[in-house]
């Protein structure tokens, strides 16, 4: 097991093909899905075949950033966060995001984690800005933004094939510059 981080109470550490059943698990949950899929679960050939393969993939190709399964100190698995470059941004724009189980929601570890990562990203990885997305609607994962210090930046709205409910709020994006983490690094 390689660790990439630790918190207080969480390990973030790299995925490895061993961890099928708990991104099956996690992505089984209705609620985990609700604002991804309207709910509907990840089928086990598609983690297998897809997501797991590309989370593995960051690795070696992006060192020091991808998909990192998130435990407690007991090593029970409580789900992943991300902290991965955008697609087509400009150099040292990441993106941040998370999935856990509900199990552990409301406890901080979304925000604990989140915080670490950021941090680590602007003090050792030369990061510039930060990023998260959600749906207007998901009211738990912006307020974790707002916690870990991101502001929203605008609320757009894209075209669904098959739209889940609240869709029709469109979606926010929320971002942290490293110059506006130093001013509040300094403040804090």
């Amino acid at each position: 097991m390689r660790v990439f981080l630790e918190t207080d109470r969480l390990v973030l550490r790299q995925f490895t093909e061993a961890d099928e059943d708990n991104l099956v698990a996690l992505d089984g949950d209705a609620e985990v899905m609700r604002y991804l899929t309207g709910g509907a679960p990840t089928p086990r050939a598609e983690v297998r075949e897809q997501v797991l393969p590309r989370f593995l993939w960051y690795y070696e190709n992006f060192p020091g950033y991808g998909f990192w399964a998130a435990e407690n100190r007991e090593s029970t698995f409580l789900g992943w966060f991300h902290f991965r470059p955008n697609d087509g941004a400009p150099e040292g724009e990441v993106e941040l995001g998370y999935r856990l189980h509900r199990a552990a929601w409301g406890k901080g570890y979304a925000t604990e984690g989140s915080r670490a990562l950021i941090d680590k990203g602007f003090r050792e990885l030369g990061v510039q800005r930060v990023t998260a997305s959600t749906m207007f609607v998901n009211s738990g994962s912006r307020r974790v933004m707002e916690k870990c210090g991101l502001t929203h930046v605008r609320t757009y709205h894209e075209e669904f094939e098959d739209p889940i409910p609240g869709t029709e709020h469109g979606e926010v994006e929320y971002a942290l510059t490293r110059a506006e983490w130093l001013t509040s690094a300094a403040a804090g």
